[in-house]
Parts: structure tokens; sequence; C-alpha cells
């Protein structure tokens, strides 16, 4: 037993004793001992011996380990997950706390596992309405036909109109209404059967990060001729994507990776690494393939051939749509993403590739980012990129960038 639990033992038999209702009298008298040596113990002014802890214990009916160790472990490692939130909190006082008051400190524990599961949900919940094109379609749909309630309501409200023009901007309402009552039922359907209604939601992203990793983010069958043939397949028979959103998404990432597969063989890519280890910009060189397709390659090649490589990908405005996380590194919630990361960096600079030597917390890794285009400038439309940053293990080139 260490000495801050062992200390602590005194306000554990006085919690008892009063749980009990004893007088410290009665419960010295029972155990054996005098009323003032009693008072010392429950004091923490004196060490308590075997025997007489275990007279107490029995005077109590409770077990003598129960006041010798106090709390159980898994409450007090809730407490401390508790107080990681909180600054204030007096976690020195942790055991104190939880041995004088049971009651109280697993309601604290339960309170702070709720309000984490909170979190959790609601966090869940935003990134569902990030990257859920489905429910971004429908909301712009109930959008776009409010607008266009409101608008044929202004004009009708102008009250200049001739009567056969009146006539038929009733009709756009009417429609209009009968549009937006369908959609809105369509969306509340939708809302109560996606997962975003159960507490366990797990966001389109998560499904595809967990589909991956059941995969170990390889796909041998896609690897080959004949492999856009067995995309479709992949992805519906597999348990981990649960709804139209995250198969859509999964489907894509296959795509592209029979693209860079057919880019750049198997075989060829095991020789390029043996030949010239994971530098990407040379092997880009030599293969006289684009950076990001080496990039991805290397990312989704089995780790058993290039070690511990992690991916992450996001779209022109900044959102995670691929990770492939490595070393404890994860970006997919927003409010854990630091805007230092170079990925960030060539959404800003197309065209340009970032070599940035990394420290997050106890890992040390180089970064390397870059972007490529995914839909070609035309009249009328601006060119949109993708931004990819594929983690290394630290070459020890350039400056360090710490990131919280």
């Amino acid at each position: 037993m260490d000495n801050a639990r062992a200390s602590m033992i005194g306000s554990r038999i006085r919690e008892r004793r009063v749980m009990a209702g004893m007088k410290q009298a009665d419960l010295a008298r029972a155990a054996g001992i005098s009323a003032s040596y009693l008072n010392l113990i429950e004091h923490n002014r004196r060490r308590i011996g075997g025997k007489t802890l275990n007279q107490l214990a029995d005077v109590l009916n409770v077990p003598s380990g129960q006041l010798a160790e106090g709390a159980e472990a898994a409450l007090l490692e809730a407490l401390e997950e508790a107080a990681m939130t909180a600054a204030a909190a007096e976690t020195d006082r942790m055991e104190e706390f939880a041995g004088r008051f049971p009651g109280w400190a697993r309601l604290v524990a339960d309170l702070a596992r709720e309000r984490d599961d909170l979190t959790r949900s609601v966090n869940t919940l935003s990134d569902r309405i990030a990257h859920d094109p489905e429910l971004a379609t429908s909301l712009h749909e109930v959008i776009s036909t409010v607008t266009a309630i409101r608008s044929t309501a202004t004009i009708l409200a102008d009250g200049s109109l001739e009567p056969q023009w009146q006539s038929r901007f009733h009709r756009n309402i009417n429609e209009d209404s009968e549009r937006l009552a369908s959609e809105a039922e369509a969306l509340v359907r939708y809302l109560e059967g996606a997962p975003g209604a159960e507490m366990a939601v797990r966001t389109p992203l998560e499904q595809v990060q967990t589909f991956l990793a059941a995969h170990d983010h390889h796909f041998s069958e896609l690897e080959g001729a004949g492999g856009s043939a067995r995309v479709a397949a992949i992805v519906a028979r597999s348990d981990h994507l649960a709804d139209d959103a995250a198969r859509r998404m999964a489907t894509a990432l296959l795509d592209q990776y029979v693209q860079d597969a057919r880019a750049v063989p198997l075989a060829d890519m095991e020789d390029l690494v043996k030949r010239h280890g994971l530098d990407p910009l040379r092997l880009s060189q030599v293969s006289g393939q684009a950076l990001p397709v080496i990039a991805r390659r290397l990312a989704f090649l089995p780790e058993a051939m290039v070690g511990a490589v992690g991916l992450f990908i996001c779209d022109g405005a900044g959102r995670m749509i691929v990770q492939k996380p490595v070393l404890g590194l994860e970006m997919m919630r927003a409010e854990t993403v630091s805007l230092d990361w170079p990925i960030f960096d060539v959404l800003a600079h197309p065209g340009h590739v970032i070599q940035q030597r990394v420290r997050h917390g106890d890992a040390r890794v180089t970064a390397l980012a870059m972007s490529d285009e995914v839909r070609a400038p035309s009249i009328g439309r601006v060119a949109q990129y993708r931004a990819q940053m594929l983690i290394l293990p630290d070459a020890g080139i350039g400056d360090v960038l710490t990131i919280e």
C-alpha cells in the first residue's frame, strides 16, 4: 500500500462510521481501543496496525481491504479523467474525496462520463453535417425552396400585380409549399434513420476510416488488371459502411486506388522502394509519376514493405476526407487540427511542395505536403484542389516544428 493511500485510512474509517450511524466512543469500545486513539486515527494522525484495522473493519461490517485501499481504482481513474478538463480541480485530495464521499465521487464520475458521451455525439453530428453529401443536398433543397417561397410572397405583398399574375404566383407558392413539405418530410425520415439518431453515431468519414483500417489500408484485389471491376463488390460486402454517404466516399477512394495502381503497379513500387527507400521526391523523379500518386501508393502499401507511413487528405475547404493515422497522429475532428500542419499551407499555394520535420507530443516525423488538381478550370468555374500530407519517419532534414 502506498503512503498516500495509507494516510487516508482514518478518513475512510470515519466515513464508514458516520454512514453506519455510530458514535466514535461506541466504535472504539466495540473494537477494543480507546476513544482518544480512534480520534487520532480518524484524523490521520496515527498509523494503524493490521490487527486494529481488522477489528474496526469487523465492527463496521466492511472488508478491511476496502478501508486500507480506499475507493476502487476504477472510480479514482474516472475522477482523474474528469479532473483533466478542470484546471482548478484539487487532484491531490482526490483520494480523500472518494474515500469520504463515495456517493458524490461516483456522481461526479458519472456526470463526467455523460459529458464526454454528449461531447462525442455533438462532434460526430457536426462531422456528419460537414461530410455527409446526402444531408447537405437535402438541406440545400429545403433552403432553396424556402427562399423561392419568400421571394414569391414578397412580390405578392406588393399588391400591384394584375389578377392573372397574382393567380400564377399563388400557384407557384402552392407548388413550392408542397415541395417544401415533401423535402422536409424526407429530411426528417433520413435523420431518424441515420446513425446520427443514436449515441453510437458514426459519420461517413469514421465509417470509411474503419473500413480502411479493417483492410490494413491495402487492397490486393485492386492491384493488377481488372481492379476497377472489383470496387463495387468490396464496398458492398463491407460491414463497416453503414450508409450511402460512406459507401460513396469509399467507392471514390477505391477508384483512386485503382488509378494509382495502374500508374505504378505493385511490383514496380516494391522495386522502387528497395532501390531508393522512402524518398517520395526521388521515387517521383525516377518513376516519372506525379508526387501525389507516389504519396498515395506509399501510404497504401503493406506495412511490412514500407513500415509506419501515414497519409492525410483534405478537400479545398480544409475538411479531412481521408486519414491514415500513424504514431498517434489524428486530425479527424476540427478541434484537434492544428493549422500549423503544412497540409493547409499547400492549399493556398497550389503546385508547391512543403517538407517539414514535425514534433507532435512524443512523435517526431517528417511531413511532406502537396496538392493536386481534382477539377480543371473552365469558363465560369475555378479549379478545385485537394491537399495531401505524407507522414514518414523523421528524416532529420530541416527545422523541427512543434505542433500542440
